[in-house]
């Protein structure tokens, strides 16, 4: 038996779309949604639930078919787990010489989770995307090394879990502001937010080191 190694950079190109999602629905099944969103490489996914008179199961990850999917092999060496009060707002975080690839889900309560693409050839460069993440939707988002990431708390008790493909660099860490006009983010916000100090002091976009 061979097995095809195809570039999520490959199927991402307009004329092979239908190739792509035939080539997805037949390597995940049933057991994953994969949706694109604008931002290149940024990707929400969607697990399939079977549920009967027991109660539910799920496949939330397979090394194998997220590989596939991603088009290279992602080593994750660290799970994180924070818990928020409502409107707390984290972020916009990243590592620069160690960049961190995440794939981030809310295990209880829910977010609105946030990227930016900081990658200077990538065709969404200096773009954002917000999508809302929470214990009943059950959605992940995959994002790729060379983004920035935040959430604001949009209920009490939001549990946020997420893997990464580095570990924790103190001395290469960086924060964005997460009210910087240059990027315009539309934060889902009735009040002012509750920052950290580091966050509360972050850099402008146009100050952040890119990739």
């Amino acid at each position: 038996m061979y097995s095809v190694y195809i570039p999520v950079s490959v199927l991402l190109f307009t004329p092979l779309r239908a190739a792509r999602n035939e080539f997805f629905h037949k390597l995940w099944g049933k057991k994953m949604k994969i949706i694109e969103t604008a931002l290149n490489g940024l990707l929400l996914l969607e697990p399939v639930v079977f549920a009967d008179e027991r109660g539910e199961f799920c496949e939330t990850f397979n090394a194998r078919r997220f590989a596939a999917l991603i088009g290279c092999e992602v080593s994750f060496v660290q799970d994180n787990r924070s818990r928020s009060r409502p409107n707390v707002l984290r972020g916009l975080h990243y590592q620069h010489a160690h960049p961190q690839g995440k794939l981030v889900q809310v295990t209880q309560g829910a977010v609105w989770d946030v990227a930016v693409d900081l990658r200077r050839a990538s065709p969404s460069f200096g773009q954002w995307y917000g999508v809302t993440l929470s214990a009943e939707n059950r959605r992940q988002l995959w994002i790729p090394e060379g983004f920035a990431h935040g959430f604001l708390a949009l209920q009490d008790g939001a549990e946020f879990c997420y893997k990464v493909s580095d570990y924790w660099h103190a001395g290469d860490e960086y924060c964005i502001r997460w009210d910087d006009p240059a990027l315009g983010i539309d934060w889902p916000l009735t009040q002012p937010p509750v920052l950290s100090d580091k966050d509360r002091q972050g850099l402008s976009f146009a100050e952040a080191p890119r990739f």
